[in-house]
């Protein structure tokens, strides 16, 4: 059984989709309705930076859709391997639920565009530059996590935004409380704590403002019946009911991201193998959270073409 996943933030950088688009017209094609949707050059920001643009995560979380569902284009129309034949399920981290989502049918490419473009300026907008932040626990598993959060708040927010594998986790917060929480790392047997370079402390309670606005856009901009099932990211379980995955997309901007648990749940369900789209990001990360699981990460024209001849 094979699982296709998306990634999430922090997996854009400049040049991202260049080698695609140069060879594909499926991929260029992609591309453009999202610079149509969004009414801007978007492509042009992937291609030629600044990265600091780019990296804007009003930029960014479409930016990284864009360059995974160009992948799976290019895949589905020029190699004839189309994901619903293919993958039992599918998952993404953070905002690659939506890339999945727009993957499996849920949401037209235009509407999902739009939704990460909001959502993007939604998560900026809810806590002033500054106020917030978040850190990676490397050597952290989430008991080490949970505890240092604790004790780390002092009344602030400091709460476990992101359980990636065995051995990182990501808290997100009030930057006071991240900074203690680096402080203290090592004495909760946590090797160390890096501050990330983000605008906002995404995946906490922080988030409630940008949750609001994306439950009335999701009101709007509703996902229809979706080919294959989705494992979402804040209860690591199976979704089929679109109703259902709304309300999860709702809670998802406030809740935490259970990647290493939603693996296993996959793993559990039978899924062998995990195909990365656009990033490979999340390949090494299946690799941790379980040795035996098969892993390949497709980006390059090339890596679709092995990956077609090995499918065949």
């Amino acid at each position: 059984m094979t699982a296709f996943i998306f990634p999430g933030q922090g997996s854009q950088k400049v040049g991202m989709g260049v080698e695609l688009a140069e060879a594909s017209v499926h991929a260029r094609e992609v591309f453009e309705e999202v610079d149509e949707a969004l009414k801007q050059k978007l492509s042009s920001v992937m291609k030629d930076g600044p990265e600091s643009e780019l990296t804007l995560t009003s930029n960014a979380q479409p930016a990284i859709m864009a360059n995974s569902i160009a992948t799976l284009r290019v895949l589905e129309k020029e190699f004839g391997i189309v994901l619903a034949d293919k993958a039992e399920c599918v998952a993404g981290h953070s905002l690659g639920e939506y890339s999945a989502l727009c993957a499996a049918g849920a949401f037209g490419l235009a509407e999902t565009a739009k939704l990460l473009r909001l959502r993007g300026i939604a998560m900026q907008d809810a806590v002033p530059i500054g106020v917030g932040a978040m850190a990676a626990l490397l050597g952290a598993d989430i008991e080490k996590a949970t505890a240092l959060a604790e004790a780390a708040a002092e009344g602030q927010v400091c709460e476990v935004a992101n359980d990636n594998d065995p051995t990182q986790v990501v808290i997100s917060g009030h930057a006071e409380a991240i900074d203690r929480a680096i402080e203290l790392a090592k004495e909760h047997g946590i090797k160390r704590g890096i501050k990330l370079p983000v605008s906002a402390p995404f995946h906490c309670s922080l988030m409630e403002p940008a949750a609001q606005r994306m439950k009335i856009a999701l009101d709007e901009t509703a996902p229809s019946a979706f080919t294959v099932p989705l494992f979402a990211n804040v209860t690591a379980a199976r979704v089929t009911d679109p109703a259902e995955e709304r309300a999860l997309l709702v809670d998802q901007v406030t809740g935490r991201v259970r990647w290493r648990e939603s693996v296993l749940a996959m793993r559990e369900a039978g899924v062998e193998r995990f195909v990365e789209l656009g990033g490979k990001v999340l390949g090494p990360m299946v690799g941790r959270i379980d040795k035996e699981a098969a892993t390949v990460s497709l980006v390059t024209m090339e890596d679709l073409e092995n990956f077609a001849k090995d499918a065949s």
